[in-house]
């Protein structure tokens, strides 16, 4: 069988509902890799909340962070690194409109940090930013937007993200993607205009000299709709949301707290 590169999303496909991966998850991810298959991470979450995931698999391939805003090899140095940001000023807009977009918090996204808002405390699980306790220094003045983010995370009490994420692009005259977080909570996530997960695969798919028809991946979410239209075979989530469904060329049999990426690639490769 040719060679395949196998992106994987992570919330709501590769973790189970508790956001863990299962000893069955990652022996099967092994022995994909042993197989000669290439494995990669593509992931809304920021880097220090995929790091772990990525060292548990034992990966030393790409990773994909922030949806596509940033392509590189943890650890390394590595000439090919790809960074798209967002001009900060759209930063200080979401501050502004913050009540508007009815925001728990506002956060800027970089790679090896964060700032976010203040109000709002006792809501925000330092866990959903991959820290133990939310900081003073990580805590957001204007004066400390200095530099563009990667991505700009908000989490909103709004009853409908997808509707507000719609009303949120129009806001910013469709000069921003906006996307939603798989799994249960109203998180959306901001990058560049154009930037997806699909666009950083096709980045890499370039740099390996492969095609498309090489490609296959695993996702659950409205971010993963690109990614699922460029890969050769791309599939949904048995739990998927109804947006990514019918992008889908195949859903797994089994949903994520279930091993359904784990359980495809089995049948698939050993």
């Amino acid at each position: 069988m040719k060679k395949k590169m196998i992106a994987l999303d992570l919330d709501g496909t590769l973790l189970n509902n508790e956001s863990q991966l299962s000893d069955y998850t990652i022996d099967v991810i092994q022995k994909v890799k042993k197989a000669g298959h290439t494995v990669l991470i593509a992931t809304g979450r920021p880097y220090r909340m995929a790091e772990k995931f990525y060292r548990q698999l034992q990966l030393d391939t790409p990773m994909i962070n922030f949806n596509g805003s940033l392509t590189h090899i943890p650890g390394k140095q590595w000439d090919f690194e790809q960074k798209i940001l967002i001009d900060k000023q759209y930063l200080i807009d979401f501050l502004d409109n913050e009540k508007s977009f009815e925001a728990i918090f506002i956060a800027g996204e970089y790679k090896n940090k964060f700032f976010i808002t203040q109000d709002n405390l006792d809501e925000i699980y330092p866990s959903l930013m991959g820290v133990e306790k939310i900081t003073p220094d990580t805590l957001i003045r204007r004066e400390r937007i200095t530099s563009d983010p990667h991505s700009i995370l908000m989490h909103t009490r709004a009853e409908d993200r997808y509707a507000l994420a719609d009303e949120m692009k129009k806001h910013f005259k469709y000069e921003l993607e906006i996307n939603t977080w798989g799994g249960p909570l109203n998180i959306l996530e901001t990058c560049a205009k154009g930037v997806s997960k699909a666009t950083a695969l096709s980045y890499l798919l370039d740099h390996y000299k492969a095609s498309p028809e090489d490609l296959i991946a695993f996702g659950d979410e409205h971010n993963d709709v690109e990614m699922l239209q460029l890969a050769g075979t791309g599939y949904a989530m048995k739990n998927a949301s109804d947006k990514l469904i019918p992008v889908a060329d195949r859903m797994t049999r089994f949903n994520n707290d279930e091993d359904g990426v784990a359980r495809e690639l089995e049948a698939l490769f050993l």
